[in-house]
Order: structure tokens, then C-alpha cells, then sequence
């Protein structure tokens, strides 16, 4: 689960990272206005489309930084194009983290989302 507040404060840095207002913002990744102002107040959570609607519009916001604080911002969009024009392309699996923390837990479903806005759901 994602800590709000800080999801908040990493919005907003994306917001003033392009010098936008919070309409403009909202106008460019095509949401009410209303939606921004309550995410930013702390009285709405920020749904998955949202979330989505965020990473199209602005490519540099990785979704791993904005949902959990880790990684960079804004990414470094050059040089991984540059890296991924010369590396041939091929499907594997992707990695999941094993986590020993959790380990008397069952996993129900694991679901991966893609920046295209498609998704791929996983049961053991």
C-alpha cells in the first residue's frame, strides 16, 4: 500500500518539476481539476488510471518513484533509449523480490502493468 502523503509530496514535485499549475497539470494528463486538488489535499487517494494517465503524459515520472519513492526522477530517458536501441530485444519473465518477511502468506495473484496502460495478471 502506498504511504498518500508522500505519494502527494512526489506529485507535486512532478508538478513544479514542469512548472505547471495544478489546472494545467490536470488539463494535461486530461482529469478534473478537482481530481488534482483532492489528491493533493489528502481527501482522495490516486487511482490506478490516474496513476496511469500521469506516467503517459510525462514519460520521465517512473512509476516505481511515484508510487513507492525509489528510484530517480526525473529518469534518464536518453541514455536508456540509447541502451535498448543496441540491445536486442527478448521476452523473459520478469523478476519478482522474494520477500522472507511474508513468508506465511499464500500469493493470490500477482498483476504486472505495463506503461502502454495494459496489464498481465499472474495465479499461482
Amino acid at each position: 500500500m502506498i504511504n498518500s502523503v508522500d505519494f502527494t509530496k512526489r506529485l507535486q514535485k512532478v508538478i513544479d518539476f514542469y512548472n505547471e499549475t495544478a489546472s494545467s497539470f490536470a488539463e494535461k494528463i486530461g482529469v478534473q481539476r478537482s481530481s488534482i486538488s483532492h489528491i493533493l489535499s489528502g481527501r482522495n487517494k490516486p487511482s490506478l488510471d490516474f496513476v496511469m494517465k500521469v506516467l503517459h503524459s510525462y514519460p520521465e515520472v517512473e512509476l516505481y518513484w511515484l508510487m513507492n519513492g525509489k528510484g530517480n526522477f526525473p529518469s534518464d530517458l536518453k541514455n536508456s533509449e540509447n541502451q535498448n536501441s543496441q540491445i536486442t530485444e527478448t521476452k523473459t519473465p520478469p523478476q519478482l523480490p522474494i520477500s522472507e518477511s511474508n513468508s506465511d502468506s499464500d500469493i493470490e495473484k500477482i498483476v504486472i502493468f505495463y506503461k502502454d496502460g495494459t496489464f498481465k495478471s499472474y495465479k499461482p
